[in-house]
């Protein structure tokens, strides 16, 4: 809404700049920083798999009801989602009319299904994007810790912009541990889009996983498991907003950047 204000009132400054002379039709008008093309996303942990300790504070389906309300009062471009299930994910994207790819998370050697209630789908990380997704891939990291593999999902939107996602295991972040090696296959992920790109996901660590050239946001200053949450990219002046939920253990990142001409 704020872009398309801004696009009308600069049409219609422009015809007035034209009609009482002051400037000439093949005069080249700089575009401020402020009118590029803005994009954001929401990051949520939502804890929904019906197994962790943290369940039984999403009050099922509250989590999803606040999932889809922020999407909501954010109007943000594109949403990643961990400790996700795929149906409440299908939910989301029927209610906000988004589009959505789900990376389903192996567990044992199988796909988990979430309970409390069970109908949910599987357990795993979701993208969702308000344009159309082109294409989608997702893989799983070499090392994992314990029984549950970790992935990560990445897609491409007809906007031409990559939106990435993964959850990376406990058991610190030292050399050699299943997290660092996983931090290092993320950053070679998100190296070699050759898009835009943008990246948010809880990677249960505090050093930064961003390629060279790429930024770092986190939830330093959140209320709850501060500083695990990352957000990544090489989109134009980032700002990052923290808010506080109600219905899972970690608060929400809110990530609004320009997209680079």
């Amino acid at each position: 809404m704020i872009r398309r204000s801004a696009t009308r009132l600069r049409a219609v400054l422009l015809g007035c700049l034209l009609a009482t002379g002051l400037l000439s039709p093949g005069t080249a008008v700089a575009t401020p920083a402020e009118a590029r093309p803005p994009y954001s996303l929401l990051h949520m942990n939502v804890c929904s798999s019906g197994y962790a300790g943290c369940y039984p504070r999403t009050e099922y389906p509250k989590i999803v009801d606040e999932v889809v309300a922020r999407v909501q009062e954010n109007d943000v471009n594109a949403v990643t989602l961990n400790e996700a299930c795929s149906g409440d994910v299908a939910e989301i994207a029927a209610r906000t009319g988004y589009h959505h790819r789900f990376a389903t998370v192996v567990y044992r050697g199988a796909p988990l299904p979430c309970k409390s209630p069970e109908g949910r789908g599987v357990f795993g990380n979701a993208v969702l994007t308000k344009e159309a997704i082109r294409t989608s891939e997702d893989a799983p990291f070499s090392v994992f810790n314990g029984v549950e593999e970790r992935r990560w999902l990445c897609v491409t939107t007809a906007r031409r912009v990559d939106v990435c996602t993964t959850h990376l295991s406990t058991g610190g972040e030292a050399p050699g541990t299943a997290n660092s090696v996983q931090c290092a296959e993320l950053t070679g992920v998100l190296s070699h889009r050759g898009r835009p790109t943008i990246f948010a996901g809880d990677v249960n660590r505090r050093a930064s996983c961003a390629p060279e050239g790429q930024w770092t946001l986190t939830d330093a200053e959140a209320t709850q498991a501060p500083g695990i949450q990352h957000a990544y990219g090489d989109l134009a002046a980032p700002t990052l907003e923290l808010e506080p939920t109600t219905y899972t253990d970690h608060d929400a990142l809110v990530v609004r950047a320009g997209l680079r001409r």
